[in-house]
């Protein structure tokens, strides 16, 4: 009835709001009032948050090179598609771990994703000499052909690990 107004004090059982030129106090149990979409104005941008938010994040997500992960799981071969890793002790008294494969996967291609991201900042580091960043970029690829035991989960070779000895 009166458009959109601004909560000025809550108590317990009233709400003082402040509309153009007037101030109302209601109770917003029986007052049918809604809360607006939360905005923000950016640079003259004025938009609901919650899209902000959704595009700032698809952008990070993006540029940072991560994956979703329904999009990580195309990544896997289909013959490993709703299996599970199963880890049995040797101690017959400790439990059998189960995950299913696709949560294993997510977590080597994060790692695979992280391994990037910091190739990035190494060899976009400033104070870093080039033979430090060789030297790091060095460890990178060692860890690369650690992983390279996992490269039977992806379904394309250009997805998978590849070391110092592999081209």
């Amino acid at each position: 009835m009166h458009g959109f107004g601004t909560v000025k004090s809550i108590s317990e059982h009233t709400v003082d709001i402040r509309f153009d030129d007037l101030t109302r106090t209601v109770a917003p149990e029986t007052s049918g009032l809604e809360p607006a979409e939360p905005t923000v104005t950016v640079s003259s941008l004025n938009r609901p948050l919650s899209a902000l938010i959704s595009e700032t994040v698809a952008a990070m997500v993006d540029q940072l090179g991560l994956e979703r992960p329904s999009g990580i799981v195309e990544q896997m071969a289909a013959r490993w598609k709703s299996g599970s890793l199963v880890l049995r002790p040797t101690d017959p008294t400790v439990s059998t771990k189960e995950l299913p494969v696709e949560t294993f996967f997510h977590k080597i291609v994060m790692m695979r994703n992280n391994l990037r991201v910091l190739e990035q900042k190494i060899n976009g580091h400033p104070a870093l000499t080039d033979s430090e960043k060789v030297d790091f970029q060095q460890y990178i690829t060692r860890c690369y052909g650690s992983m390279t035991s996992f490269n039977v989960l992806f379904r394309n070779d250009a997805d998978k690990f590849r070391g110092a000895t592999e081209s």
